[in-house]
């Protein structure tokens, strides 16, 4: 009974976040769009720029939240609550409640957008997408004071073939937990990443 009344009261959390997580998107979103329209307006023929967003789910931040307590060795990787310490769950602890992605293609716009971005936030902390050691994408999170004092927003800057990619394999790959574990998926999975950043430097070789 314990495990379900952290669960409650997280649920609880989410939903009392939830309009301030709605403010700091609408303005890290709005805020993205307008510092990178001047780069959108500068687009040539097949360049693209695609922006994104979303809110976390309540379910995915419960997980979320449960993954980000450290862990005790005795402990399994279920999503399993540790009634001793309910004080240790909360969805504040999360970076990635309200999330915006910026598509590019091909990769010599990423820069141009970093840095654009970086400018407008120089305060936000810095933690790129790795993969076996290599950065992917860069990511960044930080707070939006005019929207919510509490509430992290982050925005990630990735290649658009890999984003595309990423949105089919999250279903398979973090909703069904054999998938995830598998090796051979994984080795597959590093494979398809590998083969759309060839195919881009293609591209963008004859562009």
């Amino acid at each position: 009974m314990e495990e379900r009344r952290i669960d409650d009261r997280l649920r609880a959390e989410y939903f009392e976040l939830l309009p301030e997580m709605r403010r700091v998107l609408w303005q890290l979103e709005a805020e993205i769009r307008f510092h990178t329209l001047p780069i959108l307006h500068g687009l040539k023929d097949a360049e693209q720029l695609v922006i994104r967003s979303r809110i976390k789910d309540c379910e995915s931040a419960l997980n979320s939240a449960v993954r980000r307590r450290k862990r005790k060795p005795s402990e399994g990787e279920g999503r399993d609550f540790d009634p001793e310490t309910p004080e240790e769950y909360s969805l504040l602890s999360l970076e990635d409640l309200a999330g915006v992605r910026v598509l590019a293609f091909p990769n010599r716009i990423l820069g141009e957008v970093d840095s654009v971005l970086r400018a407008r936030f120089q305060d936000w902390t810095y933690k790129p997408i790795r993969d076996r050691g290599e950065v992917l994408a860069p990511k960044y999170f930080g707070t939006c004071l005019g929207a919510s004092s509490k509430v992290c927003g982050e925005y990630q800057i990735v290649p658009m073939l890999l984003g595309l990619f990423w949105e089919v394999e999250h279903s398979a790959m973090y909703k069904f937990k054999a998938v995830a574990r598998s090796k051979e998926m994984q080795n597959s999975r590093t494979k398809v990443i590998e083969a759309l950043a060839q195919f881009e430097k293609g591209v963008e070789s004859f562009l």
